[in-house]
């Protein structure tokens, strides 16, 4: 909602282009695996196995993006793909990332 109020994405209304895409694509990424990485550093045991979970829950909701944007043109059919594709490779990175914290703190 911020960027669109700052006008980096078009209105809601309008569809977004490749490159607002390419945007909204990359901070989702980061934000992923930071999201993974907090749910494996609070995880009370095998912390990649609890990212993954948030991952798949990710996949999931990433697949429901895609058939409902089904052929409505409000962006590039790549984007919502790429969310559903990319759930869980980012939490896993997340997960293996607090998983090894955590080893060198032990």
């Amino acid at each position: 909602m911020i960027l669109h109020k700052l006008g980096a994405f078009a209105p809601l209304n309008q569809p977004i282009s490749d490159t607002m895409a390419l945007l909204a694509l990359s901070y989702r990424i980061v934000i992923s695996i930071y999201g993974a990485w907090i749910t494996a550093r609070i995880a009370p045991d095998r912390p990649v196995q609890h990212a993954l979970w948030l991952g798949y829950v990710g996949t999931v909701l990433g697949l429901i993006g895609v058939i409902a944007e089904g052929n409505v043109g409000m962006g590039p059919r790549w984007y919502p793909i790429s969310l559903a594709v990319l759930a869980i490779p980012q939490c896993w990175l997340g997960g293996k990332i607090a998983e090894t914290q955590l080893a060198k703190a032990a």
